[in-house]
């Protein structure tokens, strides 16, 4: 998947300005996609000369121009192609296995800190995502189209989530020593 077929997901969802993208992938699809605000804006640049944005200057008072970005009909017709296109499924790459891994080879202490602090961050997304998931889909079984498709999006959100924490948890009762009592 290209930083493109993104941005035009969220474009087709609503036109806005670099900035706003920039904003909305902090918020949401940026827990999926990793982009910087510069690449989102390099990108924008190069989707607005190859014809899959069309670009507005809207005019402020005491400002520069800004540019409001909107998905062209050929950047829908790459879109409609890029999700009929088969995919491949992602390989986790996830630097704590491999530490994890060369276990016997480390500091102990230094490394159940590592999954402690790893546990620790993967349940602080997960509880943002419940708080998302409540406060913008408090209604999931009447959900239709977009909605539906940013709902269903989050929930595996949720379930990654769910699943590196139990599993941070599973690693640090497995490494922890036995408690004596």
């Amino acid at each position: 998947m290209a930083l493109e077929h993104a941005i035009l997901v969220s474009l087709t969802e609503q036109s806005g300005t670099g900035y706003e993208l920039a904003r909305r992938f902090d918020k949401s699809m940026g827990f999926f996609v990793g982009a910087s605000h510069q690449q989102i804006y390099r990108t924008l640049k190069r989707m607005d000369a190859d014809g899959w944005v069309t670009c507005e200057a809207v005019a402020q008072e005491g400002r520069p121009d800004k540019k409001v970005y909107t998905a062209s009909e050929s950047g829908r017709a790459e879109l409609r192609r890029w999700i009929a296109e088969p995919g491949q499924p992602s390989q986790v790459r996830e630097e704590l296995g491999v530490k994890l891994r060369g276990a016997a080879h480390g500091d102990p202490a230094a490394l159940l800190a590592e999954i402690t602090r790893h546990r620790d961050l993967h349940a602080e997304r997960l509880e943002l995502y419940r708080l998302i998931e409540k406060r913008d889909f408090p209604a999931p079984d009447r959900l239709t189209g977009t909605q539906l498709h940013q709902y269903l999006v989050l929930r595996g959100g949720i379930r990654v989530e769910e699943g590196f924490a139990q599993w941070c948890a599973e690693v640090l009762d497995a490494l922890s020593p036995p408690t004596t009592t």
